[in-house]
């Protein structure tokens, strides 16, 4: 089954004094493509959804969306994106501050989507739900657009309205490790 895979580096990374972390440079190279090297095998395309620095995601190698829904307006505008410009029948989404990825987050994701019969699934680790590492069927498109123009901006609240299936990955949980502030990529970086 073919994936496309969007990595959401939409936000304005408030947490990180406005810079646009997907950018920020860790072990020599931006996060970004940390997260683009560890997705990009597991996946059929990848894209980058970006709303600033354009050129500078495209300097990537990957074609760079926009989200269609101005004002950041959060990750499910992204994803909205990202299904929008895909021609598979699945999406993959990760954010563009995780650089330790799982290798085996799609297959894990995927096998566990078509075992339930599924309409998404999400991550889980321990007690916490990671809902923007998720798989989804792009035909969900159309109820995706309905929620956003209705209003909807939280991805949970999107999740709640369809089959959604949590796969653990407690034996990874480091994985899911994010940077969202100067301090935490200084930890990281020592």
């Amino acid at each position: 089954m073919e994936v496309t895979g969007v990595v959401l580096a939409g936000g304005k990374g408030q947490r990180m004094g406005g810079v646009d972390k997907g950018l920020i440079l860790f072990q020599g190279k931006p996060l970004v493509a940390h997260v683009a090297d560890r997705l990009k095998p597991q996946v059929d395309r990848l894209l980058i959804n970006a709303n600033r620095e354009l050129e500078a995601y495209r300097q990537l190698g990957y074609p760079v969306v926009s989200d269609d829904i101005t004002g950041f307006i959060g990750p499910l505008a992204g994803l909205h994106r990202g299904m929008r410009h895909a021609a598979t029948l699945f999406v993959v989404t990760v954010p563009c501050d995780a650089p330790f990825l799982p290798a085996d987050l799609v297959g894990r994701l995927q096998a566990a989507l078509v075992q339930h019969a599924a309409d998404v699934a999400v991550v889980k680790t321990g007690p916490w739900r990671q809902p923007v590492f998720s798989l989804c069927r792009t035909t969900l498109l159309p109820d995706l657009t309905r929620f956003l123009q209705g209003g909807g901006r939280k991805v949970d609240a999107w999740y709640a309205r369809l089959n959604t299936v949590e796969v653990s990955f407690d034996d990874q949980p480091a994985a899911f490790t994010n940077i969202n502030t100067p301090e935490e990529l200084a930890c990281l970086e020592h």
